[in-house]
């Protein structure tokens, strides 16, 4: 979560509907000259969609998150085995997680010769949590106290204040931020794009911003962002942070079509290509042998049970659909046998997850699943499906999962409902579903926090699943300074949703992926990092 990132805090919509490349897709596989007709200037290609915006606080999606993480320094970055370290930041630290103390590294410029400063991250977030500036990212800075005061519940309404009370600029390099309640995850929040600096000329003028973004990173724009084409960045000579480049810059090119993607990369026409469409992945195997990437991602799909219908609320029923679903026969036959069978509401990668967690419930028993059933009173009505039509495995995988429903538990009357993936999640947070719906989540930062409490907390859940002990134990996380102390709660907490099963864990997905013959080094990290594009060689 293609990498797909739905819509909404921690929930983001796979960039779909985009023009397309014509002049990529009018030319055929068998390409003359490929990798080796292409002349070195020390630069490479990556294929991916379109991103939606380039201004850091506006985005959710992944697609954009592949050039701002290349254009910005944020405050912490992620090691490729997901721990925070400081990059813009000295040090973040904190005595109650509540209030933290941030040092930002003296010496950084943006790419125009502005110094980077306590206020450039000051003003960065203040603009990006303003309420009537509308940025997509808003939500993310609702850790921070005056959160509130900035965006009233009625939208119509004025908020009562322009700036965070919960951030005050100490001095030049120190940033002192409040948050609402404690927070022991705050420094790997820290590492989401959101949180990126920003200098005077993008808060004068964020459209222009959004065409030329002028970052702190260890790259910058050469030109405007050509929509629906590509972003062209070079490296930045006045670098002096921690990630310096081993190539001399990366072309975005955009595609509509990953199977045109996969075409070209096959041809040498891009570098890279961070996920080859499922179908081409036995091919791609063979062809590209050891310059095939696969790799393990913290994307996992879910099956959603709408808690707020009552033909829903009886835990039996949702145990039942569990493990009348054959997930590793799903992967069979769907995702080639690579994606990984969920054996917990958190994947593999994530600290904190625990093998077998869920147990027998996330285990195909037919049988028992009839028993569940019946002891659940069985269904009554029609069974809706909801997906929406971003992938065509999703439409692949929900007819298994029917028949799976009428030949293991009986229920006959199942209908598809498949939504445009534009109004798809809006339909969601709408609640307006009658029944299960694929959900799918991608690590916004590496902790089971990020999973637990976005998706199961009663604050805001999709399911209508409120559960105080399971809030309770968050909370309790959420204050505890130890990580591992911190991963036994939240596993207490995993345990309760387990038990309830309001939301099904299905599978978690495996990136595919691909380089050509002019490039080496090249790691692709199963979180917004995605492709660290400063280690890519380039012959």
């Amino acid at each position: 979560m293609t990498s797909l990132r739905d819509a909404g805090r921690g929930l983001r919509l796979n960039a779909a509907g985009l023009a397309a490349v014509a002049l990529a897709a009018s030319l055929g596989l068998s390409a003359c000259g490929g990798d080796d007709a292409k002349a070195s200037d020390g630069t490479f290609t990556v294929g991916h969609s379109e991103p939606d915006h380039l201004l850091p606080a506006n985005t959710t999606g992944s697609y954009a998150f592949d050039v701002i993480t290349e254009l910005f320094d944020n405050l912490m970055d992620l090691t490729k085995d997901g721990k925070a370290v400081p990059l813009a930041a000295e040090s973040v630290t904190s005595d109650d997680q509540k209030v933290w103390t941030i040092k930002v590294r003296p010496g950084q410029k943006f790419h125009n010769g502005e110094p980077v400063a306590a206020q450039s991250f000051a003003d960065a977030w203040n603009n990006a949590a303003y309420g009537p500036n509308a940025m997509g990212a808003n939500s993310y800075f609702s850790y921070i106290k005056g959160y509130e005061d900035m965006n009233p519940e009625d939208e119509k309404a004025k908020p009562k204040a322009d700036k965070l009370s919960g951030i005050e600029v100490v001095d030049q390099n120190t940033l002192k931020v409040t948050l609402n309640d404690p927070f022991s995850q705050f420094p790997l929040l820290l590492t989401y794009p959101a949180y990126a600096p920003m200098p005077k000329a993008g808060l004068k003028d964020p459209k222009a911003f959004d065409d030329h973004p002028i970052g702190n990173g260890p790259y910058m724009m050469d030109g405007n962002w050509e929509r629906n084409k590509q972003v062209k960045l070079v490296a930045f000579p006045g670098y002096t942070g921690t990630r310096k480049p081993k190539n001399k810059g990366v072309t975005w090119k955009s595609y509509s079509s990953a199977d045109t993607a996969y075409t070209d990369l096959r041809a040498g026409r891009i570098d890279v290509l961070q996920t080859i469409p499922s179908a081409k992945v036995p091919e791609a195997k063979r062809l590209l042998g050891d310059r095939f990437l696969a790799r393990k991602m913290s994307t996992t799909d879910y099956l959603g049970l709408p808690v707020f219908d009552k033909r829903f609320a009886n835990p039996d029923l949702r145990k039942a659909i569990s493990m009348a679903i054959d997930r590793q026969g799903i992967n069979k036959a769907v995702f080639n046998g690579d994606y990984f069978p969920a054996d917990s509401l958190i994947p593999s990668i994530i600290p904190g997850h625990r093998a077998n967690a869920c147990g027998e419930l996330c285990t195909f028993d037919p049988a028992k699943a009839r028993q569940l059933f019946d002891k659940a009173g069985g269904f009554s009505g029609t069974l809706e499906l909801y997906f929406s039509n971003a992938q065509p495995t999703y439409a692949q995988w929900m007819r298994i999962v029917a028949n799976s429903l009428r030949d293991n538990l009986g229920i006959k009357d199942i209908q598809f409902r498949q939504v445009p993936a534009s109004d798809y999640f809006s339909l969601l947070s709408d609640r307006k579903e009658k029944g299960p719906y694929r959900q799918n989540w991608e690590a916004d930062y590496p902790s089971p926090q990020n999973y637990l409490e976005n998706m199961w907390g009663s604050a805001g859940n999709r399911m209508g699943w409120e559960s105080k002990e399971f809030d309770d134990l968050i909370a309790k996380a959420n204050k505890t300074s130890d990580q591992q102390q911190a991963n036994a709660l939240y596993n207490q907490a995993e345990d309760v949703a387990v038990r309830e099963m309001p939301m099904i864990p299905l599978w978690t997905w495996a990136g595919e992926g691909g380089r050509s013959k002019r490039v080496g080094n090249v790691t692709i990290t199963p979180f917004s990092t995605g492709l660290i594009a400063t280690e890519v060689t380039v012959k």
